[in-house]
């Protein structure tokens, strides 16, 4: 089963990690974070991958994550309620977000993708 690689094509950080996984041929599928984020599931196994530090998932350099003062607001609201806005609002989500059966990850370093993909 190929990687899921959710991904947003105006974000530079997605387009180098998509032509990083191109040039290593890794199977993947593009899913558009913003018209489809994570579902509920995986963010829990993403969160389970960051040790429950639900704020390494969110997109805390965006727009809507100013808007709604996450910064501010994000120890206020329970796991539960951070999920919910992760699930249904693509843009408060790292990106990209890559999910397998071994995990994921967010953001992009060459490193630890080559470590995540065993290449």
């Amino acid at each position: 089963m190929p990687s899921k690689v959710y991904e947003y094509k105006g974000c530079n950080t997605c387009r180098k990690a998509l032509k990083w996984l191109e040039n290593k041929q890794v199977d993947c599928r593009l899913i558009p974070i913003r018209k489809i984020p994570p579902n509920k599931v995986e963010i829990r196994r993403m969160l389970k991958s960051y040790n429950g530090n639900i704020r390494k998932l969110f997109n805390t350099s965006g727009v809507d994550y100013k808007k709604l003062k996450l910064k501010d607001n994000l120890p206020k609201l329970s796991e539960a309620q951070l999920i919910d806005m992760l699930n249904t609002n693509g843009n408060l989500v790292k990106r990209p977000f890559v999910i397998n059966k071994g995990g994921g990850l967010v953001g992009f370093k060459e490193k630890e993708w080559a470590d995540f993909f065993g290449l």
